[in-house]
């Protein structure tokens, strides 16, 4: 049992349990540059790990009643075989240092894109909230609201995120919500975070089990993985209900661009001189867009702008 890395798990779990995401987008990254791992190691372990963690945050929203069950069936239909078929495009391209640096690039374009995400999902609710202040948007019904289900688009948002998922591990709780989010917009924040994590239940499961099967599991790393995650997860959403999920997702965002520059290849001057012009440019950006519709650039009190965190 590495104590260490079970530490480093903890903490890990504990921003996924306030965000409901950035599991695989912290875990894997983590494994790589700070632990050693080979890239595939880190994948197959890190999702196995999330396949005995996922079912607990979905009970949760099952018993809240926060899932569409309607858009998680097409949603699996798409995801469960193309994450067992993203193991064996890893398996396919054989194995040796190529291979490892290939699965390291498409992971750090994986968290890039899921960084990128993190931006449009705020974007998206500040908008949000203007029309609602501005009387442009619809009231939200006092009940259940009606969601139109889109089986093809959605069976697709499903393979693709199955495929990235199964050759990366990142993807279920951040890319497959974006998109999510996109094609229903008239879902309810808790909704959109319960129908992502139930529907992340299958396809983990799938990419798991294949890479039990085919990639290169570990069980001494996902033993220590579990040790620290799954109490971290717990606490994370025990604390997600009294602390300001845009900040943590600000910061889950800043630290998925620096693993993703790691991952690329970028020196570590490069890294700094990325961050730190991103911390200068980032925030006058921000106050920028909050003016553009009719807020102040620097509120009072910072509502989450972005989509509430997963609730306990």
């Amino acid at each position: 049992m590495d104590w260490t890395l079970a530490a480093a798990a903890l903490g890990i779990g504990i921003v996924v349990g306030l965000t409901g995401m950035g599991g695989g987008a912290l875990m894997t990254p983590m494994l790589v540059l700070f632990f050693g791992v080979p890239p595939l190691t880190a994948v197959s372990s890190d999702l196995v790990a999330s396949a005995v963690m996922k079912p607990v945050g979905s009970f949760v929203h099952l018993r809240n009643g926060t899932v569409r069950l309607d858009l998680v069936k097409w949603l699996c239909i798409g995801s469960v075989p193309t994450a067992f078929l993203g193991v064996l495009v890893a398996r396919a391209l054989g194995h040796g240092a190529h291979v490892e640096e290939l699965i390291q690039r498409a992971l750090g374009v994986a968290l890039i894109i899921a960084a990128a995400g993190l931006f449009v999902r705020a974007y998206l609710r500040l908008a949000e909230r203007a029309r609602s202040r501005d009387g442009r948007r619809t009231a939200d019904p006092t009940g259940r609201p009606r969601v139109q289900v889109r089986p093809v688009p959605t069976m697709i948002v499903g393979a693709i995120g199955g495929l990235v998922v199964g050759m990366t591990s990142v993807g279920s709780g951040s890319l497959i919500i974006i998109a999510l989010m996109a094609l229903y917009p008239t879902l309810r924040a808790s909704e959109l975070v319960g129908t992502d994590l139930v529907q992340a239940v299958p396809l983990v499961a799938s990419a798991a089990f294949g890479h039990v099967l085919f990639g290169d599991f570990k069980m001494d790393l996902t033993l220590s993985l579990l040790v620290g995650a799954i109490p971290g997860a717990y606490i994370g959403a025990q604390l997600s209900s009294r602390l300001p999920g845009a900040l943590i997702r600000r910061a889950l965002a800043f630290v998925l661009l620096a693993s993703a520059l790691k991952l690329l290849g970028v020196s570590t001057t490069a890294t700094l001189v990325v961050l730190g012009g991103l911390l200068v440019v980032a925030p006058p950006i921000w106050m920028l867009l909050r003016r553009r519709h009719g807020f102040p650039a620097l509120p009072r009190k910072e509502p989450d702008e972005l989509v509430p965190a997963t609730t306990p």
